[in-house]
């Protein structure tokens, strides 16, 4: 961590230090800090029960304090990039207590280096702490009440004790009552306090034409185009953009080996021809180890095409987070190969339940999904291929969020150039198309936005 200072959450004062503290060890209490900071949806299922006070260690109290209030205002716990920017920011506006300086920075270092499987078990044991302590205090707070007949009182006291407990996957949202926090959010984004938790895709052009300012979290992203148009060279260059920007990144590829992804990758980032690797092998090593420190962790795994069911790469990510890796996007190279989870004899209906949970699974896990499908043959055939021209099932337009279609003529390709077109959008508009230029020969999907035609 680069930035310096211990700091208290903007626009928050220290909260008076509570009667109770975690009766757990330290080291079990910095599992829960660590699982609390890097999983929003163990999170959001035990927020209410955990006070910062409750740490015996203030510094992992406060560090846990700034996690729970970024997930009150935006919906997620923040990560690594966020967490730093926000760090920085709120040390710059001075918000420091010196004594917890290093406390601070051994709980986010530390947390990063903690396995956080057994998180049910985590959250079970915070419920019967936060049980136990609830009900202490409301009989404390009753007695009083005695004296002077005020029963109803009591009761009501009571009640709400014994309803405390873990939050269900169900989150409640009253459109009117969260205007503030939806507006709070806008100005901290707009003025630079924090940045959109959308995943760049490394061009400042194509985040700006995204609602999210990137691929957005919870959603379902889709390159659409015919064969051998670079479907799996966008989602490599995004995929590696996004890595090298710091966030997690999952590659999952159903069509070319891994060892050929990550060659691809190589020729890209050394700015190296693929027909050079060989030759430049030195150079294109240190270029990729003199990037790894700030990038974030980049896995590329391959399956047999048709092979791998959305619930089995649940499961991978699964275990990939029991290792203490939680992944910011997740790549699909592509959604049309995979297996149904049930299979049947239309086509349709097994694309259908493919793109249904893989939008699901990346709500799940709170990451940027992207994939890519392919046209019909009429829309190989076309100019410009629509959403209309997706390939054997359009359901698969109605699910994803947005759709690109990745065009170009026999003459564009000659000249090295590529039309994006912004065939399906959930939360913008669409209809218009973004001219690039490439260099496939060294890998790279987008050298240049040339311009972008309404």
């Amino acid at each position: 961590m680069t930035a310096q200072g211990v700091i208290t959450t903007a626009g928050a004062t220290p909260a008076a230090a509570p009667t109770a503290t975690f009766n757990f060890d330290e080291t079990f209490q910095l599992k829960i800090a660590a699982a609390f900071s890097r999983d929003t949806t163990f999170a959001k299922r035990v927020t209410e029960l955990i006070d910062p006070g409750y740490f015996t260690n203030a510094a992992v109290g406060e560090f846990v304090r700034i996690n729970k209030d970024h997930l009150t205002q935006f919906g997620a716990v923040p990560d690594s990039i966020t967490f730093v920017k926000l760090l920085t920011d709120l040390v710059a506006a001075k918000r420091v207590r010196p004594d917890l300086l290093q406390g601070i920075k051994d709980a986010y270092v530390g947390t990063r280096q903690i396995s956080i499987t057994g998180d049910a078990y985590l959250a079970q044991e915070i419920e019967t702490f936060a049980k136990h302590q609830a009900l202490q205090n409301a009989m404390m707070e009753a007695i009083p009440l005695l004296d002077v007949g005020k029963f109803d009182k009591i009761e009501e006291i009571m009640r709400r004790a014994t309803q405390v407990g873990l939050a269900d996957d169900f989150e409640e949202y009253n459109y009117f009552a969260k205007v503030a926090a939806r507006t709070e959010k806008r100005e901290m984004i707009a003025t630079g306090v924090t940045v959109s938790r959308g995943i760049s895709s490394g061009y400042a052009e194509i985040d700006n034409l995204l609602y999210h300012k990137g691929w957005g979290r919870k959603e379902l992203a889709c390159i659409m185009g015919p064969a051998k148009s670079g479907k799996s060279l966008s989602l490599g260059d995004f995929a590696k953009n996004a890595a090298l920007a710091g966030h997690n990144v999952l590659y999952v590829s159903l069509e070319v080996a891994k060892e050929i992804i990550s060659e691809r990758i190589d020729a890209s980032i050394s700015d190296t021809l693929m027909s050079e690797l060989v030759q430049d092998r030195a150079k294109i090593e240190a270029i990729v180890q003199g990037l790894e420190a700030q990038a974030g962790v980049f896995e590329v795994i391959d399956f047999p095409s048709g092979s791998l069911k959305v619930s089995a790469l649940d499961h991978h990510i699964e275990r990939y987070r029991a290792k203490g890796i939680v992944f910011d996007m997740i790549v699909v190279d592509y959604g049309d190969i995979m297996c149904p989870e049930v299979r049947s004899e239309k086509l349709q209906d097994g694309l259908r339940q493919i793109y249904i949970d893989l939008r699901a699974l990346m709500h799940k896990w709170n990451a940027a999904g992207l994939t890519a499908t392919q046209t019909n043959r009429e829309g190989a055939k076309a100019v410009t291929a629509k959403a209309t021209d997706v390939g054997d099932d359009f359901n698969k337009v109605r699910t994803v969020d947005i759709l690109i279609g990745l065009n170009a003529t026999d003459a564009e390709k000659a000249a090295g150039e590529a039309r994006l077109y912004w065939a399906a959008s959930r939360n913008t508009a669409d209809g218009f198309t973004v001219r690039i230029n490439q260099d496939r020969a060294k890998m790279k999907f987008l050298t240049k936005v040339i311009g972008v035609e309404h």
